[in-house]
């Protein structure tokens, strides 16, 4: 299960697994947004690879627009994820718990 939600701050808080089956539900909420997006990532428990390309899609349809995604609260297991992938040359990601 994931929910996705906009925090008090605007960052997009995402609490739960973002994997193959909630993959369609999280691209059709990021497809709303624009500019410069920052999740909030203390709630993700996990990412699959399919949570990857929704990633991925967003913010390569944002940098067409000046826009990007920032990854915050990002912890070490996600971290490692996101290392071993390669997409931690892609995103501006902050550390966090």
């Amino acid at each position: 299960m994931l929910t996705m939600e906009f925090g008090p701050d605007g960052s997009v808080v995402l609490n739960g697994r973002l994997d193959a089956a909630q993959s369609p539900a999280a691209q059709s909420f990021l497809d709303k947004v624009d500019g410069v997006v920052t999740l909030d990532c203390r709630g993700l428990e996990y990412i699959s690879s399919a949570g990857l390309g929704v990633l991925l899609r967003t913010h390569k349809r944002l940098l067409a627009s000046t826009g990007k995604v920032r990854l915050t609260g990002v912890g070490p297991h996600l971290r490692d994820i996101f290392t071993y992938s390669g997409f931690d040359q892609l995103f501006e990601i902050e550390a966090g718990g």
